[in-house]
């Protein structure tokens, strides 16, 4: 029986075999809003596991701040955070909703549904490609193809160059796994995307073309643009969360259907419900697992009185999995509807930006996976990131079936 005395749900190790789902059920059953040991706070902070608890905190930003620590569950210098307060994801209204207004016009459902068809084009290559091999690593081959060549088409990155923001991105998302460099190979990858962005957004400013860059450099309709500086940050943070997460969603989808394989046969029997099992993957992978936020006032969650200046974790992979919101929540049922996760967080000024470019990804690629592939079978170990805030498998190695 686990007590709550050897929880520790903020260990990234304990995540390399997948999330402590065992430990998260606890903690929702006998200490919604557990107060948890953290080696960079001595105080402590605030783990909260329920459902209702993270949307409370996830929409009520005048009381839950991004900015004052960051939204990153380690703790950073002060010179270290005002660099990162230039992303949307760690500030706070008026200067959060002043730069997502703007940087809004390039991510519209309108906007998404209009490449579509461009990225069932590419779908259709990618699972071609892979096909042909029979056996290979699902990961390069598959997950992180689709969302690298759909980011760099939409934020105006040459073709060529999609592999090079893959390594950068792969360094910034893996700021804590040594395996992927850590805290130094993320610093160049920030310094290498930043330089790149500029570069981009200039050629945008001198030759004006009809893409989501060039919207995103030139005044609005009321004469309002980004800074260089702030664009910057934007392209950063859509590069790594527009590719990373989508990745990860995708490879913990294939490893899903392994493991069910009634659902993979109950896809392929009706197409029509990959845009459930789309949202459904999302629920069951949880590629952002956290987010942080800082109390700016006494208040009270879950019936715990959380006080000014504390750290407040919100664990998305844990509400996702909350049994008075998702009946079978230890099920991976691809027609799950309605589906309230929060993989795309909360609600609130921070919901994700990206979530219908990322759905509309997932869901066109199971559509021509199931349409392609009779089966999947994973031949070798499939390690996870070390992450704080991620989960992503890094590897899926499989031999697939053509249909």
């Amino acid at each position: 029986m686990t007590s709550l005395d050897t929880i520790d749900v903020f260990d990234q190790e304990r995540y390399l075999d997948g999330p402590p789902y065992a430990d998260f059920a606890v903690l929702r059953r006998q200490a919604p809003v557990f107060h948890h040991r953290d080696p960079e706070v001595p105080e402590g902070h605030w783990a909260l596991t329920r459902h209702a608890d993270i949307v409370q905190v996830a929409r009520h930003p005048e009381l839950f701040s991004s900015e004052r620590k960051g939204s990153q569950p380690q703790e950073f210098d002060e010179v270290a955070i005002d660099v990162q307060r230039r992303m949307m994801i760690h500030q706070d209204p008026p200067r959060h909703s002043r730069i997502r207004g703007l940087v809004n016009r390039g991510f519209t459902p309108r906007a998404v549904d209009r490449l579509r068809a461009r990225i069932a084009e590419e779908c259709e290559a990618i699972v071609e490609n892979a096909l042909a091999q029979g056996e290979f690593d699902l990961v390069p081959t598959v997950a992180a193809e689709l969302p690298l060549i759909v980011i760099a088409e939409l934020m105006g990155i040459p073709r060529s160059d999609r592999h090079l923001i893959f390594e950068w991105s792969r360094a910034i998302a893996g700021q804590t796994d040594h395996e992927h460099g850590g805290a130094e190979a993320t610093r160049d990858a920030v310094v290498g995307m930043s330089g790149y962005a500029a570069e981009l957004g200039a050629q945008r400013r001198r030759c004006p073309l009809d893409d989501t860059v060039t919207r995103m450099v030139s005044p609005d309709d009321k004469g309002n643009q980004l800074t260089d500086e702030e664009f910057q940050a934007f392209f950063i943070l859509m590069t790594v969360a527009g590719n990373e997460t989508t990745r990860y969603s995708i490879a913990g989808g294939v490893e899903a259907f392994t493991q069910f394989p009634d659902q993979w046969t109950r896809l392929k029997q009706d197409p029509e419900l990959a845009r459930t099992a789309a949202e459904e993957i999302v629920r069951w992978v949880s590629p952002t697992k956290v987010f942080r936020r800082t109390a700016l006032a006494d208040t009270e969650v879950g019936g715990q009185l959380i006080r000014a200046g504390d750290k407040v974790m919100a664990h998305l992979v844990s509400a996702n999995r909350d049994e008075t919101v998702f009946a079978d929540p230890e099920s991976f049922d691809i027609g799950r509807d309605p589906n309230p996760h929060l993989g795309f967080g909360g609600g609130g000024p921070h919901f994700c930006i990206g979530k219908h470019l990322a759905v509309t990804e997932i869901e066109i690629m199971f559509r021509t996976l199931a349409r392609k592939v009779d089966r999947f079978e994973i031949t070798g170990p499939t390690p996870r990131l070390r992450s704080y805030q991620f989960t992503g498998i890094t590897a899926l190695p499989v031999r697939v079936v053509a249909a």
